[in-house]
């Protein structure tokens, strides 16, 4: 009996550390657990951190919730597609960053499994660049519309994500340059090369007519100025000879002026002297004066006809 005790202790020991070993777990940073028992999958889901489950019965799947990093990010490789004109080409790479909304993780595995990214994100960029390169020629492709194909797919796996409810956002589609038969690159690049040298030429030659055109108003601005400063100065002496009209007229009128005033100061000294006159030459005075005349004569004439002279 104490035997058998022996050998049952450390079995039972060995069978719980077994038993706990496989029922502890960790769910990582970023990721939330759901759980399968006997394949149907259970309506909660466990945090990150260290968990324990039914052992042996259950399966643990780890689902990121948070915006894929780099190397996380889902990359689908070598797409092949036909374009309109028949040309085979070959995406090497699409990345698409999504992240899966925390709250729908148990509806998204319910509804598109585990692997629900390879129906939502793989299997459907395939379809958009084959979609994409049926729709178009190759000089869309690969240089006219190149630069629209990220927000087409984007739009595109947003759009399904959305109208099936998946609870997955599209963040960003990166899709690398398509890679074509190796004639039809040289081709391109020999028409790169002379667009690029045409590209020079046109840009140089606006160059040149925008240097003839500044040179132009250059000279445009010079004459307008020197026009400017003609007119100005003719003007000014235009002015300058208005003013000195203006001052020779003055000048006169002021010589007109003080004449007049001269004439009539004279006239008004004659007519005053004329007054003045006239009440002074009376006949007493002129008498008088007639007697002085005469007594200061140093002849004395004697005769009958003497007093005629006088008369």
């Amino acid at each position: 009996m104490t035997l058998t005790s022996e050998r049952v202790i450390p079995l039972a020991i060995v069978v719980f550390a077994v038993i706990l070993q496989a029922s502890i777990h960790k769910i990582h940073e970023g990721h939330v657990g759901v759980y399968y028992i006997g394949g149907r999958l259970l309506d909660a889901y466990t945090e990150a951190g260290y968990n324990v489950m039914f052992p042996f019965f259950t399966r643990v799947h780890e689902m990121q919730i948070t915006i894929q990093a780099r190397n996380f990010t889902d990359e689908v490789t070598n797409i092949p597609c036909g374009t309109r004109g028949g040309v085979m080409i070959t995406f090497e790479k699409v990345e698409v960053v999504n992240i899966l909304d925390k709250s729908r993780v148990i509806q998204t595995v319910r509804n598109y499994g585990i692997d629900y990214d390879k129906i939502w994100i793989f299997d459907k960029i395939h379809h958009e660049i084959n979609q994409f390169c049926s729709q178009h020629t190759l000089q869309d492709v690969y240089i006219e519309k190149f630069d629209t194909v990220d927000d087409r797919i984007k739009e595109a796996l947003q759009r399904d994500c959305n109208t099936y409810d998946t609870g997955i956002s599209i963040i960003a589609v990166r899709v690398t340059k398509p890679k074509i038969p190796e004639i039809v690159r040289r081709n391109y690049e020999e028409m790169e090369a002379q667009k690029t040298q045409y590209m020079i030429a046109v840009e140089h030659q606006k160059v040149v007519e925008k240097q003839a055109e500044t040179e132009r108003r250059r000279l445009q601005i010079e004459a307008e100025t020197a026009a400017s400063v003609a007119t100005i100065r003719k003007q000014q002496e235009i002015m300058e000879q208005e003013a000195a009209k203006n001052v020779s007229r003055i000048k006169d009128e002021m010589h007109i002026a003080r004449e007049k005033a001269y004439a009539d100061a004279e006239h008004y000294k004659l007519q005053q002297e004329a007054m003045a006159n006239e009440k002074l030459l009376t006949k007493e005075y002129l008498e008088l004066k007639r007697v002085q005349a005469i007594s200061n004569l140093s002849k004395i004439y004697f005769g009958n006809a003497i007093p005629a002279m006088f008369r």
